[in-house]
């Protein structure tokens, strides 16, 4: 048998709202109102709605206040499903500012009442939430801001629907406590919150792998601790970056005898990369006394090789190398892979490489970047390298987009009905200003032949960020004869994202179980957002760069992605001008900080902004201004 729901109402003004809901099987409804049993009474059908409120079972509490809840319910009676406040206000000609407060006061009163799954329903009059639902949308100072407001008590705006008052059996909107002037009702929205999940402030994390036959600790670097060993591939996986990547792997199948490259490949990769940037990757260096050690690995520390990482470009030398340190015991330089190709191409070298087999390899990868919709410090990589005859890899190229196209197409319908173009475009029609991250770096790696673009409608150009994949080719010379090598890279989660209209990248790394709820294993829906106009806030910062240094515009990006936990979405250019007197250089950024799926309040942001000012301060030598 179902247990009951909980409902609390408050602020009900003639309990009319509250008898239409005391039919509702399995519910149970605790009504209150901010005046005596006796006021109450007087108004209109209240008397009636709360005799046929105590008929039912439901319990009514008069002089209740909404923002002191813990005062009138024991503890063991605090736990609701559901709490209801209909058309709040503080009363007379109370501004915006008064009833933002009464709205903050009862969010945080409404934190110590409500259970983790249950929903706060706050119905308003038009314009007044300050959300894009609102039409006409007022400006933001004159609203009551009320997913900001929330936000200071944990909760997100999950839901938001127009408030019938028509359709509520016996309702009757009254005005402010219980006034016969009632609120107006049309255009009204009724706004559903639910919890979200708190912030996270990540620890420093060791990693352990295996590298070179040795057991190898390093210390991840704080950016993507929330990124490592989330195991999105493995073969218990639901989330729909596995599911993009199986149904590739089945579909390719199809047309190529295929083989997976099922060994662990190390999270670490060994030397610099050419003609890569080196401020694009997160560098690894031996360090170990200064890598914290835990219990757990005290017993297995002689044999083990200990490393730390490298954050920004002080560290290396004018070729991009790693500086390293005096007193270590070795000059080899590591870094968090920023690609599988590396290891694709190693594939060839070895005796087990068979000509007309498609091999593949998949795994998340590194990259640093900048903030931007489409850029992702991490993503998961799915290489194919295939030997073919040459004079055939075009017939192979095409044989791999058509799949690709085909296993897409197949994941898609059962998705949205609108209409996903994918397409292959020769490489030399790009600028590089137009390419997206993933497209740039790539190429860095190599020469690239075609770029697979996916987009929605049909528009005839590949816009930044639609760049799902790259092709590339090279020349290789096998005992059996002369063959060209293709290899093909996809971005799995740029490829889950446009498929599930998932508009926001940070959300595919979301630990809410809301989320993956979405997604049953196998297959892939239209996503849904739970967090609704999640509210933002813009902090500026200007400084001196450092004199006769270049500024390096990526780690600025690093650690305003390291100290906020990937809470900003932008950052901007503002202003820049050089003293004609010292040639001293000035900048000046506009940081916006927004969560996808967490609730982020005003005074958090504030922190992290100070906590940046600082960063840069130490970090890149820069003075503020």
């Amino acid at each position: 048998m179902e247990p009951l729901r909980r409902v609390l109402l408050l602020g009900e003004g003639n309990f009319s709202f509250a008898a239409s809901l005391c039919d509702a099987a399995g519910t149970h409804v605790v009504a209150t109102c901010y005046e005596s049993e006796e006021e109450a009474s007087r108004r209109g059908r209240a008397a009636d709605s709360i005799r046929r409120l105590r008929g039912r079972g439901a319990e009514v509490v008069f002089s209740v206040d909404c923002t002191k809840m813990t005062d009138y319910f024991l503890p063991e009676k605090r736990e609701f499903d559901r709490i209801y406040f209909n058309f709040p206000h503080c009363g007379r000609k109370s501004g915006v500012v008064k009833n933002r407060d009464l709205l903050a006061r009862f969010f945080r009163s409404s934190a110590q009442m409500l259970t983790e799954e249950g929903e706060i329903h706050v119905a308003l009059c038009n314009g007044q939430g300050g959300t894009p639902a609102d039409q006409p949308r007022r400006e933001w100072h004159n609203s009551w801001q009320i997913v900001a407001v929330a936000a200071g008590a944990g909760f997100i705006l999950s839901n938001v629907h127009p408030f019938k008052a028509e359709t509520i059996q016996g309702y009757k909107c009254t005005g402010y406590r219980s006034q016969d002037k009632s609120f107006c009702v049309e255009g009204a929205l009724n706004h559903v919150f639910t919890r979200s999940m708190p912030l996270l402030r990540f620890e420093p994390m060791i990693c352990e792998i295996e590298l070179e036959s040795r057991k190898v600790y390093f210390q991840v670097p704080q950016v993507v601790v929330d990124k490592i060993n989330r195991g999105f591939l493995e073969l218990n996986s639901r989330h729909p970056v596995w599911t993009v990547k199986e149904k590739l792997t089945v579909e390719l199948s199809k047309a190529f005898p295929l083989q997976n490259i099922d060994y662990c490949l190390p999270l670490l990769h060994q030397g610099h990369l050419n003609g890569v940037c080196h401020s694009s990757i997160f560098w690894i260096i031996l360090s170990p006394e200064k890598t914290p050690r835990t219990e757990a690995m005290s017993n297995e520390l002689e044999n083990a090789v200990f490393f730390s990482h490298v954050d920004f470009c002080r560290d290396t030398d004018e070729n991009g190398w790693v500086n390293i340190q005096e007193g270590c015991h070795t000059s080899k330089q590591y870094c968090l892979r920023p690609s599988l190709l590396p290891y694709a191409q190693a594939i060839i070298h070895r005796r087990a490489f068979l000509p007309g087999t498609l091999h593949v390899l998949s795994g998340p990868v590194f990259r640093k970047c900048l903030i931007a919709p489409y850029s992702m410090p991490v993503f998961h990589e799915m290489v194919f390298v295939c030997a073919v005859n040459r004079g055939t890899e075009n017939s192979c190229i095409q044989m791999l987009v058509n799949n690709i196209k085909t296993s897409i197409h197949s994941l898609h319908k059962t998705v949205s009905s609108f209409k996903l173009d994918i397409n292959l475009q020769e490489a030399m029609s790009f600028e590089t200003t137009e390419l997206n991250d993933f497209a740039a770096f790539e190429s860095q790696l190599s020469e690239i032949q075609y770029f697979i673009c996916m987009e929605r409608g049909i528009s005839g150009s590949c816009e930044k960020g639609s760049c799902v994949g790259i092709i590339r080719t090279a020349p290789y010379e096998l005992a059996s004869g002369e063959l060209v090598v293709v290899f093909a890279s996809l971005n799995l989660d740029l490829l889950a994202m446009l498929i599930c209209g998932i508009s926001d990248w940070r959300m595919l790394w979301t630990s809410d179980a809301r989320f993956l709820r979405q997604f049953p294993r196998g297959e892939l829906r239209l996503f849904k957002n739970f967090s609704l106009y999640p509210p933002s806030y813009v902090h500026d910062v200007s400084f001196w760069v450092p004199d006769g240094e270049q500024f390096d515009e990526i780690a600025f990006h690093t650690i305003a992605r390291q100290v906020s936990g990937e809470m900003v979405i932008s950052i901007q250019l503002i202003d820049s001008f050089q003293q004609p007197e010292t040639g001293r250089k000035s900048l000046c950024y506009r940081l916006t900080f927004q969560s996808c799926d967490k609730a982020l309040s005003h005074q958090e942001a504030a922190e992290m902004q100070l906590l940046f000012r600082k960063e840069i301060e130490q970090r890149l030598y820069v003075t503020l201004r």
